[in-house]
């Protein structure tokens, strides 16, 4: 059984097909690649993945069950997380804030709890903080868990926001541009990175990425998307020496060229 099934997934807006008969399956612990040119419809399929928006038709399945029709908290309940293309902290909140927020669907304690400030509640809350810093351990944050947001350079605030996503303790990570806005040191290190998490949290995951040097580097399948169907799916070797993907990438002439 596939962890996440995808069956002719598509979406229109008015008269415009936006992605078209859309079908994957990503087994546990697979580190897929989803990739093609600007607009290919790449961050529309994550949408739909997460119930940002309603496919027109097809359906998605995790382990098994449907989860078309779902809002995003509830598609969070089931292991999916998320980060988005252009990263979205709360910014004047702390760095440790911003990862104990994902821990709020866990919370066990009642509102009686939280009013009195009863010994359950702070121990709960000590658990979350624990976890935490646990977390910004791991993506080398925890020095500034005391620090807003906003003052991170760049690089820093991707790895929060992979691990506020992290924090929802996910089955299936959906990684969107993650080595956006990096120097080529901050991507080789999300690239340990990100193969890191994966051994050692035990995760599946399927990111979206403009980098190939990223991509080829870590991923294991690779889809291609171009306006908004499937061309390609493969090992990193055979896309590379796909023509349809040296055409969407380069253009008719040039990959006649290539």
């Amino acid at each position: 059984m596939a962890l996440l099934e995808v069956n002719n997934l598509t979406i229109r807006f008015g008269g415009l097909v936006a992605v078209s008969d859309f079908n994957i399956e990503i087994e546990k612990n697979d580190l897929m690649g989803l990739i093609g040119p600007n607009g290919a419809g790449k961050t529309t399929v994550f949408n739909m993945l997460t119930g940002v928006y309603l496919p027109t038709e097809g359906d998605i399945k995790v382990e098994d069950k449907s989860i078309v029709g779902m809002k995003p908290y509830e598609i969070t309940k089931k292991h999916l997380a998320r980060t988005f293309q252009n990263i979205r902290l709360f910014k004047s909140m702390s760095v440790i804030d911003n990862v104990k927020l994902s821990y709020n669907y866990q919370i066990k304690y009642s509102y009686f709890d939280t009013i009195f400030r009863t010994p359950k509640f702070f121990r709960l809350e000590e658990e979350i903080e624990q976890k935490s810093m646990e977390l910004l351990k791991v993506f080398k944050l925890e020095h500034k868990a005391e620090e807003l947001a906003k003052n991170l350079p760049y690089g820093e605030q991707r790895r929060l926001e992979i691990a506020r996503a992290m924090a929802a303790n996910p089955k299936l990570l959906l990684l969107d541009e993650p080595a956006a806005g990096m120097n080529p040191q901050e991507t080789h290190e999300l690239m340990n990175l990100i193969k890191w998490i994966r051994d050692h949290f035990d995760l599946t995951i399927l990111l979206i990425e403009h980098d190939m040097k990223l991509v080829m580097g870590i991923c294991e399948k690779i889809v291609v998307l171009d306006y908004g169907k499937i061309i390609a799916k493969g090992t990193p070797e055979e896309i590379r020496a796909n023509p349809k993907v040296i055409e969407a990438y380069l253009g008719e002439e040039c990959a006649v060229h290539a």
